[in-house]
């Protein structure tokens, strides 16, 4: 009876974690791949012209923190006056931490 409640257990985990995977690409493709491409690279007419990160260079990553990415998922992000990515507040706390665990995922 043990084992059964740890495997259903583990599989209600296993669930969650893909759900939120799939959530968040499903976010990254609608809200982000525009600017930032399917990849992660920026190499999309928008992302050129924004110049947004490279988000496949180990570089960039390294100097990303998750706090700061996802405070620019929720709040936007500002350039004096110039919006340079619009705040995606409608996102929920977790929603926002998948997308940020789906960036760090584009490290090459």
């Amino acid at each position: 009876m043990k084992r059964t409640l740890t495997i259903i257990l583990a599989l209600g985990v296993i669930g969650v974690v893909s759900a939120n995977a799939a959530g968040a690409k499903e976010n990254w493709d609608k809200s982000c791949a525009k600017c930032h491409g399917a990849d992660g690279a920026g190499k999309t007419k928008m992302g050129e012209k924004l110049k947004v990160k490279d988000y496949t260079a180990a570089a960039v990553q390294g100097a990303l923190k998750d706090d700061a990415m996802a405070k620019a998922i929720k709040d936007g992000v500002k350039e004096g006056e110039t919006v340079k990515m619009k705040a995606f507040a409608d996102l929920s706390d977790d929603e926002v931490k998948a997308l940020v665990a789906y960036t760090r995922a584009f490290k090459k």
